[in-house]
């Protein structure tokens, strides 16, 4: 029974101690850059930087099924689906859209230009020139889900509209963390700004 308890105790400061590795490790990845420029109770309103992503439409409204069939896509092209065979790095947040059919969309490390970008093997993905842009942002913990998606969307308009301030429809959810990553998981909702 002893031996037992010293292998699951060895186990479990093992696991712990590879996720805050893992935390510390995705705080290093190159990001969406932004600056905040208003923090009220609640929520943020941040400039983002002009920035080029890769994306892919999805035909479906649900979370965990586009996140999942997304990300199968996307990681595939920067992992070596691509005309060069080549990889690259990945960023963060990983980003969706908020409709009917949802669109999943990565930042593409800098140094790269939609020119010199590797042609993806799958003729789906798609690079977007997204310009400057002002949004607000709420952020929620855990694993995203529809439910909690919808909650933090529908607390995000309210807060907006408490403040009186004017917002689009474009909606997207922003997840920050790889999925091996269980702990300090950091998602957010933003909406482009009027």
């Amino acid at each position: 029974m002893k031996t037992f308890l010293i292998i699951i105790g060895a186990l479990l400061f093992l696991f712990l101690g590879a996720q805050i590795y893992f935390y510390k490790s995705s705080n290093n990845i190159e990001g969406y850059q932004y600056d905040v420029l208003t923090s009220f109770e609640g929520f943020e309103i941040r400039k983002y930087e002009a920035s080029l992503f890769t994306a892919v439409k999805l035909d479906t409204d649900k979370y965990k099924q586009a996140s999942g069939k997304g990300f199968s896509i996307l990681g595939g092209y920067i992992f070596g689906k691509n005309g060069r065979q080549e990889r690259m790095s990945m960023t963060s947040p990983v980003a969706m859209t908020l409709e009917d059919k949802m669109t999943m969309s990565f930042l593409v490390p800098q140094g790269f230009t939609k020119k010199n970008l590797p042609k993806p093997d799958n003729i789906n993905i798609q690079f977007l020139e997204v310009p400057e842009k002002k949004m607000a942002a709420i952020t929620f913990s855990g694993w995203a889900s529809d439910a909690k998606i919808k909650k933090y969307k529908e607390q995000l308009i309210q807060l907006l509209d408490k403040n009186n301030i004017k917002y689009t429809s474009n909606f997207s959810v922003l997840g920050y963390n790889p999925p091996y990553e269980l702990f300090f998981r950091r998602n957010e909702i933003v909406v482009e700004l009027d």
